[in-house]
Parts: structure tokens; sequence; C-alpha cells
């Protein structure tokens, strides 16, 4: 039995993973009110990145949509695909869940809590997997897509030789009318 502040603990012992998890918090807390802000941005994308390998370890192997990592630039972003990523909020302890469109950037979710965080990524890789089913869907396979028929170019030196016999035959015709005409 674990005494703490004279009370008995029930809960299980802390996993490793978990105080890991949970010095890595307090560290990144102490850090953010440090001069190295960048680091402690790195270091709460970090926690998210860890936060997520269980949901990127569901994502089945033959989609090929998402792909996770850190950029190190000059504002660091944990990317979730081509097109969205985490970010930290301008107070570099709120995290911003950003998806970038030809209309601008959109802000799709914003939290303190790395759960919630957690809940919002789930919910967009749900939406853009089900976009993949759906585009899946209504495309047409090669295999069945009906071949375009082929159609041929006229020659246009008959019509151009019909014409010419039509224009003598009607300057004869003329010839000949206004001949009658005159005698």
């Amino acid at each position: 039995m674990v005494v703490a502040n004279g009370a008995a603990n029930d809960a299980q012992p802390k996993r490793l993973r978990d105080a890991l998890r949970q010095a890595r918090i307090e560290a990144a807390d102490r850090t953010g009110v440090v001069v190295d802000l960048r680091d402690a941005e790195v270091a709460r994308l970090e926690i998210l990145n860890e936060a997520l390998d269980p949901l990127f370890n569901e994502i089945p192997h033959d989609i090929e949509l998402f792909d996770r990592g850190i950029s190190q630039g000059d504002t660091p972003r944990l990317w979730i695909d081509m097109i969205a990523h985490v970010v930290m909020g301008r107070d570099k302890r709120s995290y911003r869940l950003v998806q970038d469109s030809r209309f601008g950037r959109k802000v799709l979710a914003e939290s303190h809590d790395v759960q919630a965080m957690v809940k919002a990524v789930t919910d967009y890789i749900a939406r853009r997997m089900i976009e993949r089913e759906h585009a899946l869907e209504t495309a047409v396979p090669p295999q069945e897509a009906k071949p375009v028929p082929v159609v041929k170019q006229r020659s246009r030196f008959w019509p151009f030789v019909l014409g010419i016999v039509v224009g003598v035959v009607g300057l004869f015709a003329l010839a000949l009318f206004v001949a009658t005409r005159g005698h």
C-alpha cells in the first residue's frame, strides 16, 4: 500500500511510458517560460506525435494518404498529411490543427489538451479516409472505360473538285444564255 499525503492511493502503479509522458509535459511547461520557446514547441509537438502513435497504427498499410512527421523549420509543425498539420498557437501552449486549401488556411481544431487534439486528428483522418473511399467508388476503372470512337477526317479534295465542276457548268450555262439572248 502506497501512502501519499496521508491517504492511500488505490490507483495502479504508473507505467513507465505514462511517467515519461508526464515528465515531458512538465519539462515542456518549464521550458515554455524559458527563453528558448522553439524547443518547447518541438517538445510539445513530440508529445502529441507520441500520443498519435496508436491512431496511426490502426490505419491500414495500403492507405498511403497520411505521412506524419515533425518539420523543424522557423515554425515547427507536426504534419498529418500533405495538406494538414498541427502547429502551436501564439501562446506556445495550445495546439492548432490547420488544413491548407486553395482558399487559404483553415483552423479545424484548437486546444491545450493533448487528448482533445488526438480526437480532432482522429476525426480528420476518418473524414479523409471516407473522402478517399468515395473518390475510389466514383472513379471509372480503365478496363471499363469505353473507347472513344475515331472519327475519320473526310477528304477535302472531292468537294473542291465538285465545286470547280459546278462553277464551270454554271459559267458555261450563263455564257450560252447570254449568247442566245443576244441574237
